[in-house]
């Protein structure tokens, strides 16, 4: 088990409070027009899209400001690079726009949701009980973690949804957590359009 005073883990809890903070798309996707969360999230992906360029190209005031507000957040990748890479926000961005766009509110929120909670509960959960690893780094613990916040959030959000649908749900969004490395899409992305995908051809 991994001790609470562990630089990591503090790091991690970090950067999943700051994921958590996220949990206001879903809420104002329900609450307000379609059209304005579209305009909003439009917005909201560009002007991260152009401070991140500003910090990936060094640019004085806005790339400072950005490196020192979120350099605990950034991964590895992020960091030390030769090239532009997007930081996890970007694709939660284009996410909810996307399933703004394709998708109908209660989808689009519950899909959200279930990608903020749920990859939230697999990193705590891999970083502080994992014991077994697989080869691709994932844990047991975090994978199953994933599944049964996953399983729970929708028997909830999506309660009239029979429940053989909600287990295929919540093991595809596990599965596009779990293979993120292997299908190359940043999991802040797939599991939202999976999971508003089937959301909507089972229920919404």
């Amino acid at each position: 088990m991994t001790s609470l005073s562990s630089k990591s883990l503090q790091t991690e809890l970090y950067r999943k409070a700051i994921h958590l903070s996220s949990l206001w798309m879903p809420l104002v996707i329900r609450l307000l027009e379609r059209n304005i969360c579209i305009l909003l999230f439009l917005f909201l992906l560009l002007g991260n899209l152009l401070i991140e360029y500003a910090a990936y190209r060094k640019m004085p005031i806005v790339g400072g400001l950005f490196r020192r507000m979120f350099f605990k957040t950034l991964r590895r990748k992020e960091v030390i690079r030769n090239e532009f890479i997007p930081s996890g926000s970007v694709y939660i961005l284009a996410a909810a726009l996307i399933c703004t766009v394709c998708f109908t509110q209660a989808a689009a929120a519950a899909a959200l949701t279930v990608m903020l909670i749920s990859d939230s509960c697999a990193a705590l959960f891999g970083k502080f009980f994992g014991t077994f690893r697989f080869s691709n780094g994932k844990s047991l613990e975090g994978t199953a973690a994933f599944f049964i916040s996953a399983f729970g959030i929708l028997s909830v959000l999506a309660w009239n949804c029979p429940l053989s649908a909600v287990l295929l749900i919540a093991t595809l969004a596990t599965g596009a957590e779990f293979w993120e490395s292997r299908l190359k899409i940043d999991d802040n992305f797939s599991i939202p359009l999976v999971t508003g995908f089937m959301l909507n051809l089972f229920y919404f």
